[in-house]
């Protein structure tokens, strides 16, 4: 072996290649995201990523030394930090919906400092944060038209997006001035172009429903006395959410067409309706409240384009639905539940409501009119 080679050995150990392998990653990523936004400024990152073989993460981080920087996922100094940016866009979405609010990241609370789950209040941004699978936060300013864009974004270790926070420009140059102060004040060490993401797990098969007690899961179905204690409900018998519905007392969870959330937004945009809809995926759940306005199909897209509140929906992607009723001390408590192929939840749509009060009940009535599942 000549000096030549052993010297070309010594310096492309395991490490030092892996470190050029990430590297030309990098930049391969970095030139796929240049070239869908000059192709077109409306480019998804998530569809570039997946294009690309890689999570919306790698994608981002690609540009970290760039126009973003890595911070230090301290959630409990960041996220109480955010209602200094004024006012905001919330961004939460699922692999077939997207939710979009406009409103101020205010006031952000913990019920329970011993329990990693967050709420934020605001009359526009009404957030569920369950913050045990948030494990990155990048901080990008993109370049647009109108200006920079900046931007918060929360990623689990898959390299899922679970929660965007984006500047607006309304917000103004304070909004603008605390975005960087806060940046500068939890940038990360590491600022490298990279991210190491781990592979999903898979979810546990559903339990048989002749292993389940149907009997004393509809009976407690029957005596709950809040929408919140369902869930505690599932876990305690041991049945997934389509399961449940499947097993639920009768009458309280009747199959609907697939459709169903287009006919029923546009009821709503008709009559003026208040309405409440829910996205969400394992690390946030975004609610909107109130009017829906301007409804619109586009292709596969159900979509609700209204200038506070927008709604982006693949109704193709939507296996099954659900009018589902459950008791409280209020009242039957009313919703449509959409669901995917696998059984994971796309959205739930209720009747606006506030705990204490009795559901509308123009909303039950309208609920309980949609046709059965397969009905012509």
């Amino acid at each position: 072996m000549t000096a030549s080679s052993l010297s070309l050995t010594a310096s492309t150990t395991p490490s030092t290649a892996a470190q050029d392998a990430r590297a030309l990653r990098a930049a391969e990523l970095r030139a796929a995201w240049d070239a869908a936004r000059e192709a077109s400024p409306h480019a998804r990152a998530l569809d570039v990523a997946q294009a690309h073989g890689a999570s919306e993460l790698e994608l981002v981080a690609a540009r970290i030394g760039q126009d973003v920087t890595r911070l230090r996922p301290d959630w409990g100094v960041l996220l109480p930090a955010l209602a200094d940016l004024g006012p905001v866009m919330g961004l939460t979405r699922n692999p077939h919906a997207v939710i979009e609010k406009h409103g101020t990241w205010g006031p952000f609370s913990r019920p329970d400092p011993a329990a990693p789950v967050g709420l934020v209040l605001d009359e526009g941004l009404d957030l569920r944060l369950f913050l045990g699978p948030w494990a990155h936060v990048l901080a990008v300013v993109t370049p647009t038209p109108r200006g920079l864009r900046r931007s918060l974004q929360f990623f689990d270790a898959h390299g899922l997006a679970l929660h965007k926070v984006f500047v607006m420009e309304d917000a103004g140059p304070a909004g603008t001035a605390n975005f960087d102060a806060l940046v500068l004040r939890l940038q990360a060490d590491d600022q490298s172009p990279f991210a190491t993401v781990t592979a999903p797990t898979t979810p546990a098969p559903e339990k048989p429903d002749s292993d389940i007690d149907v009997t004393g899961f509809q009976a407690a179905w029957l005596a709950l006395q809040d929408t919140h204690d369902f869930f505690g409900m599932l876990r305690r018998f041991g049945v997934s959410r389509t399961q449940a519905l499947r097993l639920a007392p009768p009458g309280h969870a009747n199959p609907v067409p697939t459709a169903s959330a287009q006919a029923t937004l546009e009821h709503a945009a008709a009559t003026a309706l208040p309405v409440m809809v829910f996205v969400g995926n394992r690390g946030c759940i975004e609610i909107h409240t109130g009017p829906v306005s301007k409804v619109k199909v586009m292709g596969p897209w159900l979509n609700v384009l209204d200038p506070s509140f927008n709604l982006h929906l693949r109704q193709d992607r939507v296996a099954s639905a659900f009018v589902v009723t459950k008791p409280t001390v209020d009242g039957p408590v009313t919703s449509l539940e959409l669901f995917d192929a696998a059984g994971e939840n796309i959205a739930l749509l209720f009747g606006k409501r506030k705990p204490g009060l009795p559901e509308d009940p123009a909303w039950r009535a309208f609920a309980h009119t949609l046709p059965a599942a397969g009905a012509a």
